[in-house]
């Protein structure tokens, strides 16, 4: 008998580290670089036709700040915070620049990195967070805008530094592999009308050229196919009232 409960016991504990290091690789461990390949109808910024697209557009006010502030995601749902790091010390929200561990420590976050890892940001939760910050937010549901909407705000966001515009959008729409994703836009062409998706999952993607079309579609879709809430868009100013923005009943609740 004794021997058949320590069998038991071996095969629990060995079914928990496996399990647990599953969980790990899924959700805990930094992503490995594995580039995916580029669909035919979006241009990688690296590439001849990207550099041309950037050189010829105007509305690039944020381009530069993005770029040196620029973080990348190290966990698979880690998108809303690499997204949160990168604007936020791009507005220099705070005297000295934030990192992971300061993003969720700080009194007004109210939610936790494990179960971020987990299940990532909605459009609300990430909205949160930044206010959380001290940033002035609004986020705009696809579902109650429209594409000519957006892409005025994409102008207006471009053409002034200190504030930022990040896109909450359904990766399949654009031809990239299902997931939920959440990016800033560094930067927008008008003669192609084309945004600059600055994608915080670099070990994937390069920042990319998308139709606004296209991202207007990856915005509608629904957060997952048992609700009729979509995607969005969210305009953050770095020039917030501190803290106590951050709703009272703000709390993590759905998927990215």
């Amino acid at each position: 008998m004794n021997r058949i409960l320590a069998a038991l016991a071996a095969t629990a504990a060995l079914a928990l580290a496996i399990g647990g290091g599953a969980a790990w690789n899924k959700y805990l461990r930094t992503p490995s670089v594995e580039l995916q390949p580029m669909p035919a109808h979006l241009i990688a910024l690296d590439s001849a036709a990207g550099q041309k697209l950037l050189a010829r557009a105007e509305a690039t006010a944020d381009f530069d700040a993005l770029m040196t502030h620029f973080v990348p995601q190290t966990r698979r749902a880690f998108c809303g915070v690499a997204s949160a790091l990168t604007t936020l010390n791009a507005a220099r929200t705070t005297p000295t620049p934030l990192d992971q561990s300061r993003l969720f420590e700080h009194a007004a976050v109210r939610m936790h990195p494990l179960k971020v890892s987990v299940i990532g940001m909605s459009l609300d939760d990430f909205a949160a967070l930044l206010r959380a910050h001290g940033a002035r937010v609004t986020a705009v549901y696809a579902s109650a805008s429209s594409i000519d909407e957006f892409r005025d705000a994409v102008r207006a966001n471009l053409a002034n530094e200190g504030d930022f515009l990040l896109v909450n959008y359904q990766r399949s729409e654009v031809g990239q592999a299902p997931m939920g994703h959440i990016s800033p836009i560094a930067a927008y062409d008008e003669q192609s009308d084309r945004v600059l998706v600055l994608d915080v999952a670099a070990h994937k993607y390069p920042p990319t050229w998308i139709e606004t079309e296209t991202m207007w579609n990856a915005m509608r879709a629904p957060l997952n196919p048992q609700t009729k809430t979509t995607r969005g868009y969210l305009v953050m100013h770095g020039d917030g009232v501190g803290p106590d923005a951050l709703s009272a009943g703000a709390t993590l609740a759905s998927a990215d």
